[in-house]
């Protein structure tokens, strides 16, 4: 049999034991990114009641990781480029055990926020770095449909993050109990990290860099097929920027690039402020429309409401891990142009009957709970059927493999900025502003996503990667192929 260009070998491959292997090591860094994103909703006012701290403190507590996230993911993902995929997420969760002890064990609030940003970089630098691998070893065929259920693993973990969240306030109703919240993290990143000491380096980026046998090897593993490395297999857009120039990766904003990173980076921008500042702060919303807020009574009510309101968060968060397989069964078969938008339509519709039903709750806390319940199932289905995995998806696709993890790194380091700015100023505008405004104005954010990415599209499905990326014998095309 005459050997296959490495490129195309990996695009026809037939999916394999080892494929789904590669898949679950890679993807289960997403699993601590979802209970990390739950846990600090439920831990966030016990540490607002341990340390007694105001609205901005309680901010910044629950945007730190999310900013180191965003240094994480755009500043030195581009070193999965430089370095390759598998070196850095090999050790990158060491960081993440090393700073959760730091966060268990903080004396007081500033040094927890400290070590909250510094477990946000080991999140966020996984991110570029597992798409890139998951999309370079993944075959053509159904791409985009295990890329989503890596994502999926995010839900998996919120589902984690609530019972640990429920459990810990059952068995230790006290304020300090967020310590172990926050530590227990540290369990399932130990048995990642023992699980990840064998996975290889992507193909790709081995046939990019100079280790042509070690790359070949791999993809003969993966496809039992001879494979051989062409000129193709080997071309290079250039290398991505390093140091502070990182954050702006100034080869990701030229003419035959711009598209790409507008379409990736905005509509994903825009929806995690929604959904970090919605999502993370849903116990305190809960509580706010069941309880009317009213949960510093005494310790006793406290713990009581914040175990309450934290079952019934549990409870809707059901609907992502229902969204999430939606989006697994739909990829293919919609593409991820249209099930993006159809999630930020939806995902508009939902906030706006939270909007709606404050106006019509006005002081009746507990009153129209089943219009609370319609809009929170209605925003948390659709924004994991939709962009919440499309958004994971696509920069990792659309890129060029030499740029991939710059690209995605850019992205995802651009809407955890936006994530960021929901959870901080998410708190501080229902005080000022109030929850139907603040509500609306989420709504609006989401619907402006939608314009972008309908303006904007570009549709990876059912394209090999080098189609996607436009290469030719010159380079990249300089105009991507819209839906």
């Amino acid at each position: 049999m005459s050997p296959i260009a490495l490129g195309k070998a990996l695009d026809a491959a037939k999916f394999s034991k080892l494929h789904r292997k590669f898949w679950l090591l890679a993807g289960l860094g997403i699993l601590l990114d979802g209970f990390d994103f739950f846990i600090i909703g439920v831990a966030s006012p016990l540490i607002q009641e341990d340390f007694g701290i105001n609205a901005w403190q309680k901010g910044l507590v629950s945007a730190a990781a999310i900013v180191g996230a965003m240094v994480g993911a755009a500043v030195l993902g581009p070193l999965g480029d430089k370095l390759g995929r598998a070196r850095i997420f090999k050790y990158d969760l060491i960081m993440f055990v090393v700073f959760s002890v730091g966060c268990m064990l903080a004396p007081e609030i500033w040094s927890l926020i400290a070590f909250r940003f510094l477990l946000g970089i080991a999140i966020g630098l996984d991110y570029p770095i597992a798409a890139s691998y998951l999309a370079e070893v993944l075959p053509q065929k159904n791409r985009g449909r295990w890329l989503v259920s890596a994502f999926s693993l995010q839900a998996v973990g919120i589902m984690l993050g609530a019972a640990v969240g429920v459990a810990i306030l059952l068995i230790l109703p006290e304020t300090t109990s967020w310590r172990w919240m926050l530590g227990f993290g540290i369990i399932p990143a130990l048995i990642i990290i023992v699980m990840r000491r064998g996975v290889p380096e992507s193909p790709r980026w081995l046939a990019q860099n100079g280790r042509e046998e070690e790359a070949v090897k791999v993809v003969e593993e993966l496809t039992n097929v001879p494979v051989v490395v062409t000129d193709k297999d080997r071309e290079k857009v250039e290398s991505p920027s390093e140091g502070i120039r990182a954050l702006f990766q100034p080869q990701l904003f030229k003419k035959d690039m711009i598209r790409r990173t507008i379409f990736t980076s905005v509509p994903w921008f825009l929806m995690d402020i929604a959904v970090y500042g919605v999502g993370i702060f849903t116990p305190t919303l809960i509580a706010a429309f069941a309880f009317g807020g009213q949960m510093d009574q005494s310790n006793t009510t406290f713990i009581i409401d914040d175990i309450a309101s934290t079952e019934w968060t549990a409870i809707l968060d059901i609907f992502l891990v229902l969204g999430f397989i939606t989006a697994i069964f739909l990829v293919e078969k919609l593409g991820r142009v249209r099930l993006q938008s159809l999630g930020f339509v939806f995902m508009t519709v939902g906030l706006s009957i939270l909007a709606v039903t404050t106006i019509l709750q006005g002081d009746d806390a507990g009153g129209y709970l089943g219009l609370v319940f319609l809009g929170y199932g209605v925003f948390n289905y659709f924004q994991n059927a939709g962009p919440n995995a499309t958004t994971y998806a696509l920069p990792a696709e659309i890129f060029p493999s030499d740029i991939r993890a710059a690209g995605h790194g850019f992205a995802a380091g651009f809407a955890k900025f936006g994530a960021a700015l929901g959870v901080f100023f998410f708190p501080i505008l229902l005080d000022s502003w109030g929850k139907p405004i603040t509500l609306f104005l989420m709504a609006g954010i989401s619907l402006v996503a939608l314009i972008v990415t309908v303006a904007l599209r570009i549709e990876p499905a059912g394209k090999s990667l080098d189609e996607i990326s436009g290469r030719k014998a010159g380079g990249i095309a300089a105009r991507p192929t819209p839906a």
